[in-house]
């Protein structure tokens, strides 16, 4: 009988052993969805899971060793947050500074000037900016520092809110070139040969100053062909005038005949002046009329020279035939084609001169960018290898579009002191649409975008680094940014100067942030 017994309760016992492990997971498991069920499947806070239900809130202080008796999270009232004003349409954000400078994190509430706000407004009214959810929060968020070495630890900087200037503006690729109604390209009047090079590429020249020396045929003929017209005038002049004198004892028509031939000579002598006009080499006839024939022969062979080249030249030896090239503004010889004895005929370029002192800068502009572009706007460009920037006004903008980039061809006018700028080079430009010289600027790391809203974090004003058990702590306030460039963005409106915000490494607050928000469901 014992023996059964045994037996017997050796199966409950396997029995029993089969059914309540199976039973112990279907209670927790039913206790779990009820759970679930009552919370919402919502995570228990940190505080929570420490065993801590007494300070919910202090989640955050716990896990980063703040007592509770400084923990702002635990006890708002150690920094009262003041009153809150709700959300400001005109500029797009909570707690408006520009409209409640008390909320500002001073020393004391700023006085805010029509000008502030106007410079406020015309940001706003410039073009479209990046809006802000109104239902986004995180404004009421404050983020604690357990002590200064934790914050140093974390390596974040902060640094002043600063006024400042800001541009907006529309990027451009552009290349410099001369501007083409300075630029010479200088060839001989006639074919010839050159007879001497005075000026080499790189000399500076002044308007009019001789470059070059050619020796052509065709203008001792031109001026063959003056002398010889002013000397028949002489001999046809003198002689009607001594039939003049004669009076009715010569005939008629034979004083008209000598009349006419006085004409034809000094038509002759216009023409040949002419000639030499042409060649550049004016004569002023009624000054050479007043010298003798010989010391006119001497001062036609270097016509057109100046003083200071003729000087230089034998007359006994040199000949007449000499045809200067002079320079037509005062510039540079940015380029020089011949040497001394070559054959050079009209259609050879032989020298280009350029004035450096302003040159051009072509543009490549997008067709959607073209509607904020207008003839007067100023713009600003460094050249690849500069170290500044130059300014410029916009002359010129094509009519039509690039058949292959589909751009606007844009042109400026760019001043060149220095002569830094060198033509067929590159560069980048920014034509100015709108420029503040103090506007409310950050460096770009300090603002950041959670989803809903631009956020930056501004230590609290009574935050005393002299101080022993000063709270180290920043407010989340939320700006409506404006102009942006590589290094900095205006903000139109959340911050005021002088404010100390987070910049360098403030990503290390957004992710402290952003972990607060875990664990809320």
């Amino acid at each position: 009988m014992t023996e059964n017994l045994k037996k017997s309760g050796n199966g409950i016992a396997r029995w029993i052993g089969r059914f309540v492990p199976n039973t112990v997971v279907l209670l927790a498991l039913g206790v779990l969805g009820y759970w679930g069920h009552q919370t919402g499947w919502a995570l228990p806070k940190i505080a929570a899971l420490n065993g801590d239900g007494e300070i919910e809130r202090g989640d955050w202080c716990l896990a980063h060793n703040v007592a509770a008796s400084q923990c702002v999270e635990c006890r708002p009232e150690l920094v009262p947050k003041g009153k809150e004003f709700g959300w400001c349409k005109q500029h797009g954000v909570p707690e408006c500074p520009w409209e409640h400078p008390e909320v500002a994190q001073l020393p004391s509430p700023p006085a805010i000037t029509q000008a502030d706000l106007a410079r406020a407004q015309g940001a706003l009214d410039f073009a479209e900016r990046p809006e802000n959810n109104s239902k986004c929060k995180l404004h009421l968020r404050r983020i604690q520092f357990a002590s200064a070495t934790a914050f140093e630890k974390a390596g974040i900087e902060v640094a002043p809110v600063w006024p400042g200037p800001v541009i907006e503006s529309v990027p451009a690729n552009g290349e410099i070139s001369y501007d083409q109604t300075q630029v010479a390209r200088l060839s001989a009047r006639v074919p010839g040969t050159v007879w001497h090079v005075a000026r080499q590429a790189g000399d500076r020249v002044k308007q009019g100053e001789v470059l070059a020396l050619v020796e052509a045929p065709e203008v001792g003929r031109a001026k063959a062909e003056f002398l010889q017209s002013l000397l028949q005038v002489e001999l046809k002049t003198r002689t009607l005038a001594n039939m003049r004198e004669a009076g009715s004892s010569l005939p008629a028509r034979q004083l008209q005949e000598t009349e006419a031939s006085a004409h034809e000579a000094q038509i002759r002598l216009l023409t040949a002046q002419q000639a030499l006009v042409n060649l550049g080499l004016p004569i002023p006839a009624e000054d050479v009329k007043r010298i003798g024939m010989e010391e006119l022969a001497k001062r036609i062979q270097f016509v057109g020279l100046p003083e200071s080249v003729a000087r230089t030249l034998d007359a006994n030896t040199t000949t007449g035939n000499l045809l200067p090239l002079k320079a037509p503004l005062d510039g540079v010889v940015v380029a020089r084609e011949v040497v001394a004895g070559e054959v050079v005929d009209t259609t050879k370029v032989l020298f280009i001169v350029a004035n450096v002192d302003r040159m051009w800068l072509t543009m490549n502009i997008q067709l959607e960018d073209m509607k904020k572009l207008a003839v007067g706007q100023h713009l600003r460009f460094r050249a690849d290898g500069s170290a500044g920037e130059v300014k410029g006004t916009i002359t010129w903008m094509s009519t039509a579009a690039d058949e292959k980039t589909r751009t606007i061809k844009v042109r400026a006018e760019l001043d060149n002191p220095g002569h830094r700028l060198r033509a067929n080079t590159f560069g980048k430009g920014r034509i100015v649409l709108r420029e503040e010289k103090n506007a409310v600027i950050l460096p770009n790391e300090a603002i950041h975008w959670e989803g809903d809203c631009f956020v930056v974090f501004i230590r609290d004003k009574n935050y005393d680094p002299q101080k022993s058990g000063s709270l180290l702590m920043f407010h989340v306030r939320k700006v409506r940014p404006g102009a942006k460039d590589d290094k900095q963005t205006e903000v139109i409106a959340g911050v005021l100067p002088g404010e100390v915000v987070a910049t360098k490494g403030s990503g290390a607050l957004r992710a402290e942030l952003l972990k607060n928000n875990i664990g809320e469901g």
